[in-house]
């Protein structure tokens, strides 16, 4: 098949590769001239992975009409803030059968709408969307390590669909119908890394970082079940699964930038350093209001918030959430 691929940063460079692999015929979108050249030219993403050579069959181009010309499916692997843009984009000059299936992570600032709410107001019928999340770091991906990602869809179909699309023997595709929590647990699992980076910066140990993480996925599950999805979707591989490797990794940037921030760093120094957009830091900026919305609270995305936005004292506040009243374990889904 041919499949387009809207961004080629470094998820969307990985997914190409596997997809190319496959022996699909894929045409990634660059905004870079340069980049789509190096792709073209010398099989590499001078970006991401320049030491990686590309499939033959993942070719690049700056047009959106190229990627969608006789296309079976469109993923979009643009950073969370540019998906309202990239909807609109799409929207002109996309056929109305294509499915969509949007990689990206996190929550609009204004609306607080997820990905799919996004794609459904700009590009109408709900049932074409589909979105893609799992522990899958982009530098294990494009490897060749064994991965595993869950593709969630109103539309039974369309998830079975593009199960078979992504599968490869070192990538395997479970299929949902549970959108809502695919796409909470992808935007919260990244604040939740930056919890317990901002942890172990702070010196503490992995006591600590395992309290973060399971009273993190309690937080996403909340949540989840306050917005219509299914609590037990966060003990799957968009949930607990990413949130292990997004805690743990040595790959995860929101990891790193907790720990960097811990130690007196800036969020601007921390993206000018990698070239890569923080998406936890974003989303502990979208995901407070949604939460407030429905009645949901979540103690630790709001000291994460707090930190970066706000120039709290990382210590001071780990020490007042530290001190909140104690609690039934699983309030909240009783």
């Amino acid at each position: 098949m041919k499949i387009g691929i809207i961004g080629a940063g470094s998820w969307g460079t990985a997914l190409a590769q596997l997809l190319g692999r496959q022996g699909h015929n894929v045409l990634i979108w660059a905004r870079r001239p340069d980049v789509v050249s190096s792709i073209n030219c010398d099989h590499v993403n001078p970006r991401y992975f320049s030491d990686i050579e590309l499939s033959r069959n993942v070719v690049a181009t700056v047009a959106y009409e190229d990627c969608l010309a006789n296309a079976s499916a469109v993923a979009v692997v643009t950073p969370s803030n540019l998906l309202r843009g990239t909807a609109r984009a799409l929207a002109r000059c996309t056929p109305s059968d294509i499915p969509v299936v949007i990689c990206s992570k996190g929550i609009e600032a204004k609306s607080g709408f997820l990905a799919t709410q996004i794609f459904e107001q700009e590009m109408g019928d709900a049932d074409r969307f589909a979105v893609l999340s799992g522990p899958n770091h982009a530098e294990e991906v494009i490897s060749g390590e064994y991965s595993a990602s869950v593709i969630a869809s109103t539309s039974s179909e369309v998830a079975s669909f593009l199960q078979e699309v992504f599968a490869a023997p070192h990538f395997r595709t479970y299929a949902s119908t549970d959108v809502v929590g695919v796409e909470v647990c992808a935007a919260a699992k990244n604040v939740m890394a930056i919890a317990v980076g901002l942890s172990y910066g702070l010196g503490m140990g992995d006591n600590t970082a395992a309290l973060l993480m399971t009273r993190g996925l309690a937080e996403m599950s909340r949540l989840t079940n306050a917005l219509g999805g299914e609590a037990i979707t966060c003990m799957g591989l968009a949930g607990m699964g990413d949130l292990v490797v997004t805690c743990t990794s040595q790959h995860s940037r929101n990891r790193r930038f907790g720990e960097m921030i811990a130690r007196g760093g800036t969020l601007k120094e921390f993206q000018d350093e990698t070239h890569m957009v923080v998406e936890g830091a974003l989303a502990a900026q979208t995901i407070l209001p949604l939460a407030e919305r429905v009645g949901v609270e979540l103690p630790i995305a709001q000291v994460v918030h707090d930190v970066i936005w706000e120039g709290a004292d990382p210590q001071e506040a780990g020490e007042a959430l530290a001190s909140r009243p104690l609690n039934r374990e699983f309030y909240g889904l009783e």
